[in-house]
């Protein structure tokens, strides 16, 4: 039986994921800023950088990082500020809590750390700078700690492309939204929740055991494939 960490459990992926932990029966162990009706929850306050994150006693088997942002802005529009607010969210908050549980990690003998990325981090597109920046951010710190934490844990990260969840609500929150955005991509469809979840559960699983430092994207194909 595997012990599970999900941090940012609110977010639709976060709790797809969860559904499907339970499921193999792993036992999860939630943190995230709304409550949860289990016994291993804690809801912290304020921004992950500076809240008090809960001590475990206990090997974790898996951490996953879900905290992200979707901040799309013309360059000439964004501050300072917003950058670095994504920045931190995105990246230092990831660095921060992987540091903190890094020795409840350590304790396994086969651990695993999800991190989600972005497909605009290597595919360039308008009004991404600011969040691909920061996922971009994200790939580096992939494939650096999945080198220097080798061969206990092993270290991969996520990189979606529209995703079908709250977070990315006022950009598919029409009908045609929806299907203006599924035609970006040659498989024809944004992604959902499953798409996600099911890549995330594989990575915290024994079948992914010989897998490090990657960066998958799935994406629909949008990042390598152009169908016309």
């Amino acid at each position: 039986m595997k012990n599970i960490l999900l941090i940012g459990a609110s977010s639709a992926i976060a709790q797809k994921l969860n559904e499907e932990l339970n499921q193999k029966n792993y036992t999860v162990f939630t943190i995230s800023r709304t409550d949860f009706e289990t016994s291993n929850h804690f809801k912290y306050e304020g921004s992950i950088m500076d809240c008090e994150l809960p001590p475990y006693d206990i090997p974790l088997d898996g951490l996953v990082y879900f905290p992200g942002t979707i901040n799309l802005k013309p360059f000439k529009s964004l501050k300072a500020s917003d950058v670095q607010q994504e920045f931190e969210i995105n990246a230092l908050g990831a660095f921060r809590c992987i540091q903190h549980y890094i020795k409840n990690l350590s304790m396994s003998d086969n651990a695993s750390i999800v991190l989600f990325s972005s497909v605009a981090a290597q595919t360039g597109m308008p009004f991404h700078s600011s969040i691909a920046m920061s996922k971009a951010a994200v790939e580096g710190l992939t494939r650096s700690l999945a080198a220097e934490l080798a061969p206990k844990i092993r270290v991969n990260c996520i990189a979606p492309s529209l995703t079908e969840t709250p977070l990315a609500g006022r950009l598919i929150n029409t009908a045609e939204k929806i299907e203006q955005s599924g035609k970006r991509h040659p498989l024809q469809r944004i992604g959902n929740t499953n798409d996600i979840a099911s890549m995330a559960a594989f990575l915290l699983s024994d079948d992914s055991s010989w897998m490090s430092g990657q960066v998958l994207k799935i994406d629909g194909g949008m990042s390598t494939l152009k169908t016309n």
